[in-house]
């Protein structure tokens, strides 16, 4: 099950849509969905996630906490909506775009797919380029 929280005065304009994508992705991956939890936030609140839980000074779009067992998709992913947006000004692409791929990326962290070397970050970003494409053709 997709559940969608808010922190923050941002909402998604239909769930529904989302969720389907969000279990397309997982499918597509030869995954089982569990239980996954979008945290939608500011700056602020992240950044205190950030420190306490991981120890880090900065900000950040998204935080995934995974609790995947085997095959099942499982964890909490937090997204300060205020990131994403400065993002998808500096990447000179829409709110709507940045925040998809955001949305994936946390998906296909519980799937095993690392960004930590500049090879890992490619393969991780055409993924997550494949998995924007599905929002538009699976739904």
């Amino acid at each position: 099950m997709i559940n969608f929280n808010y922190e923050t005065d941002f909402t998604l304009s239909d769930e529904s849509v989302y969720e389907k994508w969000i279990s397309a992705i997982i499918a597509s991956e030869n995954k089982k969905e569990g239980e996954i939890s979008y945290v939608f936030c500011d700056d602020e609140y992240l950044h205190k996630i950030n420190l306490e839980y991981l120890n880090h000074d900065t900000l950040t779009d998204i935080i995934s906490f995974d609790y995947s067992v085997g095959n099942e998709l499982n964890g909490d992913i937090f997204v300060s909506v205020e990131r994403v947006q400065d993002n998808a000004t500096d990447f000179n692409v829409s709110f709507a775009e940045e925040l998809l791929r955001v949305l994936a990326h946390g998906i296909l962290h519980y799937c095993g797919y690392k960004d930590k070397s500049e090879e890992e970050a490619v393969s991780m970003r055409k993924k997550e380029d494949e998995k924007i494409a599905m929002f538009h053709v699976e739904l």
